[in-house]
């Protein structure tokens, strides 16, 4: 069987339709149907059938998927350790980042990986950390945040690469009444009004967390995923919102720490089985893990477990 083909298989698993393979594939329709009924031929049993106006794997095609993972997962290793033989590591490694993140870490992971003889191809995109699988049939690399409780396992297609765990302050105008505290209880914001993300993203995760483990909902004003939005919210005293630590502030706000329960979002870099070991993309890895580890350096060095005032962050 060809791997092509089980690759479109797979993809079809993933997406769920002939038109989101053929997008992710960069190919027609048509020819993914017709590589599809060759793999079908060659497999001598039907893999895929009719479901309203889509289609769905028999239960041969989900057997088949299983060892396509095994297959595509062993000829991304023997890819890797042909690539070892190289003296250094070359060409270009892609990956996607959160937005915040990619302020964060991108322009120095483009700079000290090109010194490595690595190029990277970043892109921003502001989806839910659930959708990683699906973003890796497009990039190398996903770099994923999310509420440092939620403790849900990628699965043994793919690998996690721990990079930070950062504390969310809770940002207000200079003028709020509890500007001038070194940290803020839960309790004390429970009348506040609060400028959130839409569903699904990881602030919102972290404040429907905090709903369940203290009873206290917080009433969201304005859903914003820009932070440098809700950055002009929160100064005009439009609502408070949680930030993380290491984001740059462009306005005077007051950052405070939440004293009574831990407020975190834990940043991963997010890899298929078997690419951890290609040398272009090991250096992404390394390199990440070392800017992550600068930052978070710098923020024990500066005390910012404590408020810090004027975006100083």
């Amino acid at each position: 069987m060809d791997a092509g083909r089980l690759r479109m298989l797979r993809e079809l698993a993933d997406h769920g339709t002939v038109a989101a393979v053929a997008q992710a594939l960069s190919m027609t329709p048509s020819a993914v149907s017709q590589q599809l009924k060759i793999l079908q031929r060659e497999a001598g049993v039907p893999l895929i059938e009719p479901a309203g106006r889509r289609v769905r794997l028999t239960d041969a095609g989900r057997v088949l998927v299983g060892h396509a993972d095994a297959v595509l997962a062993a000829l991304d290793r023997a890819r890797a350790e042909m690539d070892a033989y190289r003296t250094s590591p070359r060409g270009s490694v892609s990956i996607s980042f959160f937005p915040s993140g990619a302020a964060m870490l991108l322009a120095p992971l483009i700079t000290r990986s090109h010194d490595r003889g690595v190029d990277v191809l970043g892109s921003d995109i502001d989806v839910p950390a659930s959708r990683a699988p699906q973003q890796l049939t497009e990039f190398d690399v996903v770099v994923v945040h999310r509420d440092d409780r939620d403790s849900t396992e990628w699965g043994s297609r793919f690998t996690a690469t721990p990079l930070l765990r950062e504390p969310l302050d809770v940002v207000m105008p200079a003028g709020h009444r509890l500007a001038r505290r070194d940290h803020v209880r839960l309790a004390e914001l429970a009348d506040e009004q609060w400028i959130g993300v839409e569903g699904g993203l990881m602030v919102d995760d972290v404040l429907n967390s905090i709903a369940l483990l203290t009873g206290v909902q917080p009433r969201i004003a304005q859903r914003i995923n820009d932070f440098r939005i809700v950055e002009e919210l929160v100064h005009a005293g439009i609502g408070i919102a949680l930030m993380p630590r290491y984001v740059a502030l462009a306005r005077p706000l007051v950052r405070l720490p939440v004293s009574d329960i831990t407020v975190a979002r834990r940043i991963e870099a997010v890899t298929r089985a078997g690419a951890t070991s290609r040398p272009a993309v090991a250096v992404v890895l390394e390199e990440l893990r070392a800017i992550a580890t600068a930052i978070s350096s710098r923020d024990r060095e500066h005390g910012h477990g404590r408020s810090v005032r004027r975006g100083r962050r």
